[in-house]
């Protein structure tokens, strides 16, 4: 079954990563060595994202740059991969740097309808 990992950092004051890049390369070679990663990107900087909102009537009615989310934690990035279950899901978070010093990773199941 396949799942996205959403990595989200804890916001510091001092803009410091709470990961080395190392911890980064050694999470990513893990995951394809085992032959579970399916898919994933880190994203960019906070401050380069942009927000649309489409009203009722199906109008893009508000576009706005970035989130300016006054949350604790921002998403950093995403994996998907594809395990026997929700445990071994689990698992492979608990490895992932950004669920470290403040950060965390949400795991969700991936939906997938027939065609």
């Amino acid at each position: 079954m396949k799942y996205m990992l959403l990595i989200y950092s804890a916001a510091t004051t001092d803009g410091a990563d709470q990961c080395d890049f190392e911890d980064w390369v050694a999470y990513d070679k893990a995951m394809k060595e085992a032959g579970i990663w399916v898919g994933g990107h880190a994203l960019k900087d906070l401050t380069t994202a942009t927000t649309v909102r489409v009203g009722p009537a199906g109008d893009r009615n508000v576009t706005t740059d970035g989130p300016f989310a006054e949350t604790r934690e921002i998403l950093g990035g995403y994996d998907i991969i594809d395990v026997p279950n929700l445990d071994v899901a689990l698992d492979w978070a608990a490895r992932c740097p950004g669920s470290r010093d403040g950060g965390s990773v949400v795991v969700r199941p991936v939906a997938e309808f027939e065609a």
